[in-house]
C-alpha cells in the first residue's frame, strides 16, 4: 500500500513528457508505484499525439521546459491551455529562472519543480493538482 490506497488501484493518469530517458524512466517507475497510470512521451510533439489519442485519459502533464524538437514545454502548456485546459499541467526544469515565465503561462502550473526531483514534492504537486480539479 502507498499513499494510503492499494497498489493495484489507479488514482488518475499522468503523461510524463520528458527527452532523458533515464530521467523518465525513473519518475514514471515511482508514480506508478504510487498507483497512478502512466503515459510517457519524449517532445512535445508526441505529448500532443498522446493528449489527442488519450482525450479523456489524461489527468496531470507533468513535463519538462527543454526538449528537442520545434515545441518547448511553454509550447505544449500553451497548446494544452488552449486545447485542453481541463488538464493540469507541471513544468519542471533544471533552470530555476523559468519560474516566472511559467507562472504567466500557466496559471494552475505554480512553481516549477527543479530537478533533480525531490520524489515526495513530485507527489505532493500531483495530489494538490488533482484535488483542484475535482468539482
Amino acid at each position: 500500500m502507498i499513499g494510503g490506497l492499494p497498489m493495484s488501484e489507479t488514482r488518475a493518469t499522468i503523461l510524463i513528457v520528458e527527452d532523458e530517458i533515464l530521467v523518465r524512466w525513473a519518475i514514471a517507475d515511482y508514480l506508478q508505484d504510487c498507483g497512478f497510470k502512466i503515459l510517457s512521451a519524449s517532445s512535445a510533439e508526441e505529448a500532443i499525439h498522446a493528449l489527442r489519442q488519450y482525450a479523456l485519459e489524461i489527468d496531470v502533464v507533468f513535463s519538462d521546459i527543454r526538449m528537442p524538437g520545434s515545441m518547448d514545454g511553454f509550447g505544449l502548456a500553451a497548446w494544452i491551455k488552449e486545447h485542453r485546459p481541463e488538464v493540469a499541467l507541471i513544468l519542471t526544469s533544471g533552470h530555476a529562472q523559468r519560474s516566472d515565465a511559467a507562472r504567466e503561462l500557466c496559471e494552475n502550473a505554480g512553481e516549477i519543480l527543479r530537478k533533480p526531483y525531490d520524489y515526495e514534492a513530485v507527489l505532493a504537486r500531483i495530489e494538490g493538482a488533482l484535488q483542484q480539479r475535482k468539482p
